[in-house]
């Protein structure tokens, strides 16, 4: 007999979107480890763009339960006339690896791997899941915009699938032992009163052992009328709102635009930036960011100039810290914001300068910030500011990080290893 299911749910169209997100919940390790390795090997020349990922299909196989075989069987299949019982069948001819050709593994395995191809979002979601702004802390809750629901107690009202059944249950118990206690202690008096009777019956006890049968009749009565549950038992679980504070946080980036900048530096600065401002705006609901670009003179600059607009210089990068400081001073109190600052150059700058930039960094900056990353983007020797800066890192290691970026592939290594969550 043929069965044929139609489903008439009304999110039947998104049916696959449902799976999907299942699935990627579901096997979030493997598609993570293959997102690692697919950053490795990947540009940042578009943000928009997806990524098509390979999973073992061993690491998706699911365990399932069959029938075993059991016992002697003799199986005969239609068609022989070839075989006898007892003939032993040769192995296939085929290819290096068995009859489809395909390349068989060292181990025995002959799953093919699965692909499955992440969207723009699926892919940032994972890229960005194990990042976070280090060391932040709660400076000052503000902006208590979100709220979230946690659990109070119990209450007499409520919607059925709030219901708690075990403390309706106990609350019933405690009221059918509160109300029908006394009685049941009355009957157990007249019912042992009775026995005594009926074992030593008397000629005038016969009205007396009808009194007792009547109320020991009547305070049954009562027992069974107790309601086993009542309007009054029903406990629900209560939920309330509870105000879920954020934290405030500022992110300062600066840029090097001065002449040794040249447009293929620039760009990948230009694209690091792109990046960590979409993981901040991603994962961050209040928190500020400045844009500072600098060749002789810094200047703060909102996001389309900082990522479109092209000038060329002199380098002197103190300027850009000096600037730094002076908007935390006015804008940006240490004691009410968390403080980041994340810095690209190609290192070259005056040699009386970069001195100058270290001690910025180490007087006036790393003392109000939670965390400050430098790149430097080049594939020559170490400049004079990368040298300097290099002082910093061995005294403030949890403060200051500083990695060197030489070409696209690089921005997605260095992104995560710079970003990664401290324990």
């Amino acid at each position: 007999m043929t069965v044929r299911i139609v489903d008439r749910r009304f999110d039947s169209k998104n049916k696959s979107s449902v799976n999907r997100s299942r699935f990627i919940r579901r096997f979030k390790g493997q598609i993570r480890k293959a997102v690692s390795d697919a950053i490795n090997h990947r540009g940042v020349r578009d943000l928009d763009n997806g990524e098509k990922i390979g999973i073992p299909g061993k690491d998706i196989a699911e365990p399932q339960f069959t029938h075993g075989h059991g016992g002697v069987r003799e199986i005969v299949n239609p068609g022989n006339d070839r075989f006898s019982s007892g003939d032993q069948v040769d192995r296939p001819q085929g290819g290096a690896g068995g009859q489809g050709g395909r390349q068989a593994s060292q181990d025995g395995e002959g799953l093919d791997e699965f692909v499955f191809t992440l969207t723009r979002e699926e892919f940032l979601d994972i890229f960005f899941d194990e990042l976070a702004l280090p060391n932040l802390i709660k400076r000052q809750l503000a902006h208590i915009e979100q709220y979230r629901t946690v659990r109070a107690g119990y209450a007499q009202s409520g919607v059925p699938t709030n219901i708690n059944l075990e403390r309706t249950m106990r609350g019933a118990a405690g009221r059918r032992i509160a109300i029908g206690g006394p009685y049941g202690k009355r009957l157990r008096v007249l019912e042992a009163e009775l026995k005594a009777l009926l074992e030593n019956p008397q000629q005038d006890d016969e009205a007396e052992i009808e009194r007792l049968r009547r109320e020991i009749s009547h305070l049954r009565s009562k027992i069974e009328a107790i309601p086993f549950i009542d309007t009054f038992d029903l406990r629900y679980n209560a939920r309330v709102r509870v105000p879920q504070p954020t934290t405030q946080a500022v992110m300062f980036c600066l840029l090097d635009v001065s002449g040794s900048m040249d447009e293929g530096r620039k760009n990948i600065a230009k694209r690091f930036f792109m990046l960590l401002y979409l993981f901040l705006t991603r994962n961050y609901e209040h928190i500020d960011v400045v844009f500072i670009r600098h060749h002789t003179v810094a200047t703060e600059v909102d996001e389309d100039d900082f990522f479109t607009s092209r000038e060329s210089g002199g380098t002197v990068v103190s300027s850009a810290l000096a600037l730094m400081h002076d908007i935390i001073r006015e804008r940006y109190p240490s004691s009410l914001w968390n403080i980041y600052g994340a810095q690209a150059s190609d290192g070259d700058n005056w040699d009386d300068d970069s001195p100058r930039c270290r001690e910025l960094l180490e007087g006036a900056l790393l003392p109000v910030c939670q965390y400050y990353a430098y790149i430097e983007i080049t594939e020559d020797a170490q400049q004079n500011l990368w040298e300097e800066y290099a002082k910093l890192q061995a005294t403030h290691a949890d403060q200051f990080a500083m990695r060197r970026i030489g070409n696209v592939t690089d921005i997605y290594p260095v992104f995560r290893d710079l970003f990664k969550r401290r324990a």
